[in-house]
């Protein structure tokens, strides 16, 4: 079941700015011919807003996996988690980053989420993933532990 999902789309103002593929493409191609200009101009501004599209990663939390992007990180191996904003997420992704982290970072998203692993055969410390809740997702993914933890207890 998922617990939280979000898909790191690209903000509008970058899509507005493929379209100077646009004139870039016609001073290249008109010159050839008005037709080929055009087409490959059309072209070439579908094809960068399918790749925006297309390379837009999904963060998602499920009962047995961190997913971000391609990569999957199993529940069981989680161990501390960390929401960061603003400086502090800055702050995480420069100074403080352990060159043996995973990363998944969009320079438009400004939240960053930390997610310890405990896996002794796994040399990356942390995974440290860019998401627009850094809360939401420390929620999610401290929810499921919390409960295994209660269980255990018992």
């Amino acid at each position: 079941m998922t617990v939280y999902r979000e898909r790191l789309w690209a903000p509008p103002a970058l899509y507005l700015a493929t379209a100077l593929v646009i004139p870039a493409s016609l001073l290249v191609f008109l010159p050839i011919s008005a037709t080929a200009g055009v087409a490959v101009a059309i072209g070439m501004e579908l094809g960068v807003l399918v790749l925006l599209w297309a390379l837009a990663p999904v963060i998602e939390v499920t009962d047995t996996e961190f997913r971000a992007g391609r990569a999957h990180l199993p529940r069981s191996v989680v161990g501390e988690v960390a929401g960061f904003d603003g400086a502090a997420a800055t702050s995480q992704r420069g100074p403080e980053l352990d060159a043996r982290a995973w990363t998944l970072f969009r320079g438009y998203v400004h939240g960053v989420v930390k997610v310890e692993v405990r896996d002794a055969a796994d040399p990356t410390p942390y995974w440290l993933v860019s998401v627009r809740d850094p809360e939401a997702v420390t929620r999610a993914l401290t929810s499921g532990a919390e409960r295994s933890d209660r269980a255990g207890q018992a």
